[in-house]
This record gives structure tokens, sequence and C-alpha cells, in this order.
């Protein structure tokens, strides 16, 4: 029942737990950074399955942490946009070159911070995007990227900084978000990329206990960071990421 893997493998495995529970429990930003170690050990498609049921198990600990930290208004106006950009996903991303993904999503999430560094920095912050047309293009993106590459983390963290969120609410928001959405995916992967299997799920058990302990120790972290450098911390981490993908 153990998978035959290498040691390497099984070594990044758990070093993509522990940055997946930083991540579901405040430290925003390194989402994209797992993705590529996941590619990198298991491939690029079969990665996504292995990594989906992760991220799940990591949503829970940020989930029963800050659920009552949510403000589901911002749910409730994405999540009928999420699900058209995961219906997207579905049918394109499979057939998505990789390269052209990473170049698209890197040049977005910049762009995305540009606007954000620019709207922390004018004098009149009191006017945030409310039309319709903002919500939309959030909540598709985000629906688009997460089913395509895992990798919406920094749309969701702009997004909801640029909606003014204290730092609880902030990161409760993104971890109901995330939870619903990455458990919809769960079945749309078995039946249309068959890249989830029992083999896959006995991978993500044994990383459960890195997923925790990277949990624990982004709580630990999270509760010291105040909210001027956590939102500095959040757009770093972001830019870092789209380089990263664009290099």
């Amino acid at each position: 029942m153990i998978p035959d893997l290498q040691p390497w493998q099984w070594s990044l495995t758990a070093v993509s737990g522990i940055f997946i529970g930083l991540t579901k429990t405040g430290i925003s930003g390194l989402g994209l950074i797992f993705v590529p170690i996941m590619a990198f050990a298991f491939g690029a498609k079969a990665s996504t399955g292995v990594l989906l049921p992760m991220l799940s198990m990591g949503d829970v600990f940020g989930v029963a942490y800050y659920r009552q930290h949510a403000v589901f208004s911002h749910l409730f106006r994405l999540a009928p946009w999420a699900l058209l950009g995961l219906a997207s996903g579905v049918t394109v991303g499979s057939g998505l070159p990789d390269k052209q993904f990473k170049l698209l999503l890197g040049i977005m999430v910049l762009i995305l911070v540009g606007l954000m560094i620019w709207n922390e920095t004018r004098k009149d912050k009191e006017k945030v995007p409310t039309g319709w047309w903002f919500h939309a293009l959030a909540g598709v993106t985000a629906g688009f990227t997460t089913m395509v590459g895992n990798a919406s983390g920094p749309v969701m963290s702009l997004y909801l900084l640029s909606m003014r969120l204290p730092k609880n609410e902030f990161i409760g928001t993104s971890a109901w978000f995330f939870l619903v959405i990455n458990l919809i995916k769960i079945p749309l992967q078995i039946l249309f990329w068959h890249n989830i299997d029992l083999t896959s799920l006995i991978i993500d058990l044994t990383a459960l206990p890195a997923i925790a302990l990277g949990a624990f120790v982004g709580l630990k972290i999270v509760g010291k960071i105040p909210e001027g450098p956590f939102k500095v911390l959040v757009l770093s981490m972001s830019a870092l990421t789209a380089v990263a993908l664009l290099i």
C-alpha cells in the first residue's frame, strides 16, 4: 500500500506540506512556492492530483482556527464568478502549456501588486473598487488559476487586501474560500483529469504531520506580526512568487 517513491520525493512532499500549513494559517504568499516543488517531484499534471488533497487538509486547519473571522459577504460576491473560473479551468486547463500559463500568471500578479502598492500609497485611500466587474475579475481569475495550477493564492491575497480586511478576517475569509473551492475541485479532477487515485491519497495522508507542523508554526508566527508589516509581507511574497514564475 505504500507508494514506491524515492527518498527525495518523500522529502519534497514533506517540505511542501510544511509550506502548505504555513500558508493556510496566515503566512500568505507562500502558495506558489510548493507548486513548482511538487511539480518537480511528481510531474506537472500528476502533482496537481497529489497537491489538491494536501491543500484541503491545510484548509481544515485554517478554518478550524479562524472560522469565526470570515467575512461571508465577500465570499458570496466571489462565489458565482469563482465557479465560472473553475468551469473554464476544467475545460482548457489540461491543454494549457505550462510555460504560457506561468508567464501570464506572473505578469498578472505583478500588475496586481503594482496596483495594490499604488492604492496603499495614494492620499485618498478610502475609495476601493466596488463595481461588480472587480469581484467578477477576481473571482474568475481565482477560480481558473486554482483549477489549472493550484496557484490562486496571490490573487485572493491581493483581492482581500483591497477589501482592507484586518489580519484575522483576511485569513478567515481566505480559509473558507479555499476549503470550499478545493473540495469542489477534488471530484472534478477525479472525473475529468483522472489524477487523484488511491496512491496519491496515501501520499497525502503521509504528509499530514508535516502540514500540521506548518500550521502550528504559522499560527505562532502570524500572531506576532502587526497589521502593517503583515500587509507588506503579503505583497512582498506575492511579488517574489510572480517573479519566480517569469524566470
